[in-house]
């Protein structure tokens, strides 16, 4: 387990959690992504390098957690009134979020980070998203493909190519997916 699962919710622990994630925050948007050094970020948060190194092991890491708190959802998805047009809705906003250069950037920050937790993390952010929008297209009687194939048949395309062939990434493209993953039903 790494030290910030093992982390009490409150107190000290999280008062420092969030000052070094806004440490970065603001140093990035400031300096730039090449400035970035363990050093110069536990300054700005008011903390030592030895309590960010131990914290987080290293500086991709720490980016790597900073990139899965961005990538969080901030909202439920959209409710359109019928599954096909909640997934492609969906799909068209993850494609436009994750695609830009900030997306993708958090994307590469998430896994590759040293533990497989980052990208877990991440990927049950759009599992918890679809199973919401299956929720609710069972509870209009639509039938409803299960969350692993929606995960294989639309995410991983989408992520495959953000991260090696951005190349044909579009609303149009999130659409073919979800329309593929529909006609398996």
């Amino acid at each position: 387990m790494t030290p910030r699962a093992e982390a009490r919710p409150g107190g000290r622990s999280a008062r420092v959690q969030q000052s070094v994630y806004q440490a970065v925050q603001e140093l990035e948007a400031e300096r730039g992504r090449a400035a970035l050094t363990v050093p110069l970020i536990a300054a700005r948060a008011g903390v030592t390098p030895s309590t960010v190194y131990r914290r987080w092991g290293d500086l991709q890491e720490l980016l790597s957690d900073v990139a899965v708190l961005r990538l969080r959802p901030d909202a439920p998805p959209a409710d359109h009134g019928s599954l096909r047009e909640d997934l492609e809705a969906w799909a068209e906003q993850f494609v436009e979020e994750m695609a830009a250069p900030a997306g993708r950037t958090y994307v590469r920050d998430a896994v590759a980070g040293g533990s497989a937790l980052g990208a877990a993390r991440c990927s049950d952010y759009a599992a918890d998203q679809l199973k919401t929008i299956g929720a609710r297209a069972a509870g209009r009687g639509e039938a409803v493909p299960g969350v692993e194939a929606l995960l294989d048949g639309v995410v991983a395309p989408i992520m495959y190519r953000i991260l090696f062939r951005p190349d044909g990434l579009s609303a149009e493209y999130a659409r073919r997916l979800v329309g593929s993953a529909l006609d398996r039903l």
